[in-house]
C-alpha cells in the first residue's frame, strides 16, 4: 500500500515589512505634515499681514520723487529733472501723484524765491545729502504738504529699474521728435517716436521721459507720469513676481532714499489697491501765472482745494 507523501512545512511568512523599509515609511509620514507646514506658513504670514492692514491701515504718507540729471561719477550735485509728490492713503485705497515742472519757481528756506529744480544743489551745497531735506521743507512752506519720504535716482538708475521689470509698454498718443536730445557726452542726437503702442526698455524710456524740444515740460511731466504708470503696473501683475528680487537690488544700490524696506511693505497693499483710480495732476499753464520778472509760480489759490481732497 502506497504510503501518503510527508507533509511539507511551509516556512512562516514575514507579515512585517523590513526594518529599513519601516523606517522609510515613517519618513515619507513626517514629510507630508512638514511640507504642508512650509505652505501653509507663508500663507498664514501673509493673511496675518493683511489682516493687520485691514484691522489698522498705516496712515496717509507722501513721498518725494525726484529724478536727478545727473552723469556718470557727478552724484547728487546736480539738478532735478523731474519733481512728483506722491500722497498714499492706505486706509481708503487712494493715491494721488503731482508733477510739478522744473521751471516753476517757489518759496525756499532761507533762499526766497527759486526754481524748483534748483533746490537739491542748494542743499547739496550746504551739505551733501541735503539737498531732498530742503527740497521737503520748500514743499512744506510752499504747498503746504508734508512730505513724509523720498526716493532720489539717477539716469542710470531709471535705466536699470526699468530693465529690472523687462521693460515697459508705452502708448505713444502722437508723434514725439526731437532733433537735438542730449547725450551724456555732451553732443545731442535725433529721436522719434511713432504713434500708438510699443515696448521700451530702461534707455528708450529715458530718452521717452526726457525729451521737450517738440512740446514742452508740461508735456514732458506726462510722459513721465505715464512711464511710472507703467512700471507699477509691470510691478502690480502677480505674474511677473519672480522680476522682485531683481528690483529689490537696483532699489537697494542704485537709488537713494530714506524709506527703508518695512516701510515699503507697510505701504505696499494700498499703494497696489489705490493706483488704478489714483487722482494725477501736473501743473500746467492753468495752474500757473507769471510774475512781473517773468517767473512761472503756482496759483494757489486754484491748486488748494485739489491738494486738500487728495493729499491727507
Amino acid at each position: 500500500m502506497q504510503q501518503p507523501p510527508a507533509p511539507y512545512f511551509y516556512p512562516p511568512q514575514n507579515v512585517h515589512p523590513p526594518r529599513r523599509q519601516r523606517r522609510l515609511r515613517r519618513r515619507r509620514g513626517c514629510l507630508l505634515p512638514s511640507c504642508m507646514l512650509l505652505v501653509a506658513l507663508p500663507l498664514m504670514c501673509l493673511g496675518a499681514f493683511l489682516l493687520a492692514f485691514i484691522l489698522f491701515p498705516p496712515t496717509p504718507t507722501t513721498i518725494v520723487l525726484l529724478g536727478v540729471d545727473a552723469r556718470p561719477g557727478q552724484g547728487y550735485l546736480t539738478r532735478t529733472d523731474s519733481i512728483m509728490l506722491m500722497n498714499v492713503a492706505p486706509g481708503r485705497a487712494h493715491v494721488a501723484l503731482l508733477s510739478i515742472p522744473r521751471d516753476v519757481f517757489i518759496d525756499v528756506p532761507g533762499y526766497g524765491a527759486q526754481r524748483i529744480n534748483t533746490i537739491n544743489v542748494l542743499g547739496e551745497q550746504d551739505a551733501p545729502g541735503s539737498g531732498p531735506d530742503l527740497i521737503k521743507a520748500s514743499i512744506q512752506q510752499s504747498f503746504d504738504i508734508q512730505a513724509n519720504y523720498y526716493v532720489r535716482l539717477d539716469f542710470d538708475a531709471f535705466i536699470d529699474l526699468v530693465d529690472a521689470v523687462g521693460g515697459v509698454n508705452i502708448d505713444v498718443p502722437y508723434v514725439v521728435e526731437d532733433w537735438e536730445y542730449p547725450t551724456s557726452e555732451g553732443g545731442t542726437e535725433h529721436i522719434r517716436f511713432e504713434p500708438g503702442e510699443q515696448h521700451m526698455d530702461g534707455a528708450t524710456a529715458l530718452k521717452y521721459a526726457r525729451t521737450r524740444h517738440q512740446d514742452d515740460d508740461y508735456r514732458r511731466a506726462e510722459r513721465q507720469q505715464q512711464v511710472v504708470d507703467a512700471v507699477v503696473h509691470k510691478l502690480s501683475n502677480p505674474l511677473q513676481v519672480w522680476r522682485l528680487p531683481k528690483v529689490l537690488s537696483v532699489l537697494q544700490s542704485h537709488i537713494d532714499t530714506d524709506m527703508n524696506v518695512i516701510d515699503m511693505l507697510r505701504l505696499g497693499p494700498g499703494f497696489v489697491l489705490g493706483w488704478s483710480g489714483r487722482e494725477s495732476m501736473v501743473l500746467d499753464r492753468d495752474y500757473l501765472y507769471v510774475t512781473d520778472g517773468g517767473y512761472a509760480v503756482p496759483d494757489y489759490a486754484q491748486i488748494q482745494p485739489w491738494i486738500d481732497q487728495n493729499f491727507d
